[in-house]
């Protein structure tokens, strides 16, 4: 179904307009609401298709040890994390427009030192939102274009490799 909250909030401006008979010139839309909104939609995307390539790669293992896990993460809107065999990948809304990606590996000491948490950071990527013509809002990785499935796969495919006992 194609999204109509752009159209929604034509009908509810021009409502408060006919009601009030004052045109409301700052009743533009709110652009960093609504690329906060497109941030949270992209991660629920992104989660979706993992959730679909997790549970068909733990049907076909037959086997719980080594299965992944996704978790939502609590007070966030749509950020989540996979975990398996002490390893995570986490996807997370830094700011609207970007998301964070990054692996982490539990560190090898059971008693962390003072300051240090039990699992070390590998690195971060980002992923970028960029309006283009007319609006249009397209995510990017390093200046390139991403599309939602090729994205899953690279970061599926690599997290089951790197989180392999």
């Amino acid at each position: 179904m194609k999204n109509l909250e752009w159209v929604k909030d034509l009908v509810e401006a021009e409502r408060r307009m006919e009601e009030s008979g004052i045109i409301d010139l700052s009743a533009m839309p709110d652009e960093s609401r609504d690329l906060q909104l497109k941030t949270s939609e992209f991660l629920k995307e992104i989660k979706e298709h993992f959730v679909e390539y997790t549970t068909a790669f733990n049907s076909m293992k037959n086997s719980t040890l080594g299965s992944i896990k996704i978790y939502g993460i609590s007070n966030t809107v749509a950020d989540f994390m996979l975990f398996r065999n002490g390893y995570k990948l986490l996807f997370a809304n830094s700011e609207a427009g970007k998301i964070a990606i990054s692996f982490q590996a539990q560190a090898t000491s059971f008693i962390p030192s003072p300051g240090q948490s039990n699992f070390s950071p590998t690195g971060e990527e980002m992923l970028l939102a960029n309006y283009g013509a007319f609006g249009e809002l397209s995510w990017t990785y390093r200046g390139t274009s991403v599309n939602p499935e090729h994205l899953v796969r690279y970061y599926l495919s690599r997290f089951i490799r790197e989180s392999a006992k």
